[in-house]
């Protein structure tokens, strides 16, 4: 007995860690086949949460996992590209997408499973095409997928002449609350609803449970899923666990109202079974989509209420900065262009004030190595890019319309300003990244080092500062100051050049440390060259 317990343990744990390996690659292959288009999704197509849902249950078909897209939302939360009550839409929506999974399980192709993965090797190893490459992943993860369950579903069986299993699984009948708490607990551990409810669909498939037993067990699933939001959310900011927060509350609220009508829904799926002839897999996954989708339809009249309960919940003042355009009124470009002008170079300075905060975070992760900094900072550079693409996009469009000479000529220096200050951003990125290499490979700088680095950012962060009040107030004598503070920069990268190849000569620097000092003044001055530029511009002086 004790061989068939470890043989029934090795074969159950092997086909989970398969499942769950088949699950996230064919998730990642569907994801890089969509590109990196998911975040822009959820951006653009969350203008409601009716809208939200959509995005999420299409972001979820995608990527095969609502943890991931709870997770991606709430990182757009935090980074500022979405408001609560757009958040709530699209958690909502990828409870409904998750069950695209259940529904890929119920199809019983188990015993293709290895020509499957044969297959999505063969596109994986003999074809050098990316294209080709990701949807050899796909089909490599979907059959890696089954063969999982098939391990699962073998593993689990001698568990029917287990008097224990038979006395929880008639507990569980008798108590729904068990059910859903065994549910919770078990998706927890392994952090996907997707792996248990499968687990389910396969005891339920070979008869080792009732109906009315698998039921709560299916809504404990649903909320054990999300504690990958919540451990995301942890040290992110208020908004970030409010939303975190929702998807717990959402599910709860969903779990109790159908706990409370088990019976009713019991029988309604078990009618749905009858009438569409399904198999056992395939009526859990019915299940399981009628559950998430209709507790939306429930919820999602409710998303201020529940916006408001999560608010009260978690108190706190919300420090997310909004990084969202937020000039750039489509109206203005045909009634009134140069109006339009007008609000693309507010919407720029607003940009430039974020390379600025981003450099000031920068100069502050090099100094405290606090990753809140660098977390931070990389939101900024995202927000950056992001209004790179909407100032361009708008820019363009105004274009077309009938300008001014003088109003051309502010045109053109606004589209180059707006590459100037993304470049910035680029630049402050690559100090970042240089600095998370110091730390993880343990790289020392000196005092004196670290003292020049502090001396140049500071410069640095003034002149960028100085470029856009120029840009801002139109003002020569400022564009000027920043002309000189540039050739200031320049010197001063060529004095720490010389400085730093002394000390490693002298051997009080390691060749790794100089590496990264030579890295970050010269990515200083490249930041220096930008800000000049935007300053040559209000000279019109341009190179």
């Amino acid at each position: 007995m004790e061989l068939n317990v470890q043989a029934m343990l090795f074969e159950f744990l092997g086909g989970l860690g398969i499942f769950l390996f088949g699950i996230k690659y064919m998730g990642d292959g569907l994801q890089k086949s969509a590109g990196d288009r998911l975040r822009d999704l959820l951006d653009r197509f969350t203008t409601n949460p009716v809208m939200g849902v959509l995005a999420g249950i299409v972001v979820t078909v995608l990527i095969q996992s609502s943890s991931a897209t709870t997770v991606l939302t709430v990182g757009l939360v935090s980074a500022g590209f979405m408001n609560l009550r757009q958040a709530i839409g699209v958690i909502m929506g990828a409870n409904i997408g998750t069950t695209v999974t259940a529904f890929i399980i119920g199809i019983d192709i188990g015993e293709f499973a290895l020509p499957v993965i044969a297959l999505g090797a063969i596109l994986l190893f003999f074809f050098k095409n990316q294209k080709i490459h990701n949807i050899g992943q796909i089909v490599f993860g979907f059959g890696a997928l089954f063969y999982g369950l098939e391990l699962m579903s073998a593993g689990m069986k001698p568990l029917r002449s287990l008097q224990a299993f038979q006395d929880l699984t008639v507990q569980m009948s008798d108590n729904p609350i068990l059910g859903v708490v065994i549910g919770t607990l078990f998706t927890v551990i392994v952090q996907s609803s997707s792996a248990t409810i499968g687990i389910l669909q396969g005891l339920f498939g070979d008869g080792l449970i009732r109906l009315d037993a698998a039921l709560p067990v299916l809504f404990g699933d649903n909320i054990g899923t999300t504690i990958t939001a919540i451990l995301a959310s942890i040290g992110a900011s208020v908004a970030a666990r409010r939303a975190a927060a929702t998807h717990v509350l959402f599910n709860l609220v969903g779990t109790i109202i159908f706990t409370i009508l088990l019976n009713p829904f019991t029988r309604v799926v078990e009618f749905i079974k009858e009438a569409m002839n399904l198999n056992p897999e395939m009526t859990i996954a019915f299940a399981h989509g009628i559950f998430n989708t209709t507790n939306t339809l429930i919820q999602l009249p409710f998303v201020a209420v529940l916006a408001y309960i999560v608010t009260k919940l978690i108190p706190g003042q919300d420090s997310v900065v909004d990084y969202k355009a937020k000039h750039l009124d489509p109206i203005f470009i045909e009634q009134s262009p140069s109006i339009a002008l007008g609000q693309a170079k507010e919407e720029v300075l607003r940009m430039g004030q974020f390379a600025v905060q981003g450099l000031e975070e920068t100069k502050q992760y090099l100094e405290t190595k606090n990753s809140k900094n660098a977390s931070t900072a990389y939101q900024l550079e995202e927000a950056i890019n992001n209004l790179d693409r909407k100032i361009t996009d708008y820019l363009v469009r105004l274009s077309s319309s009938s300008l001014s000479k003088q109003d051309s000529e502010v045109h053109g220096n606004l589209m180059d300003t707006v590459r100037d200050i993304e470049r910035i951003g680029d630049h402050f990125e690559n100090i970042l990244e240089l600095v998370e290499y110091q730390q993880a490979n343990k790289v020392k700088m000196t005092d004196l080092a670290m003292g020049d680095l502090d001396t140049m950012f500071s410069l640095t962060i003034s002149t960028v500062n100085n470029a856009l009040q120029s840009l801002d107030q139109n003002d020569r004598t400022i564009a000027e100051k920043v002309v000189r503070k540039e050739e200031e920069i320049d010197k001063m990268e060529r004095s720490l050049r010389k400085q730093h190849i002394l000390r490693i000569s002298e051997g009080s620097c390691s060749g790794q440390a100089g590496i990264v000092f030579v890295d970050i003044v010269s990515n200083l001055e490249r930041i220096g060259d930008h800000a000049v530029n935007i300053a040559d511009y209000v000279l019109g002086e341009n190179h």
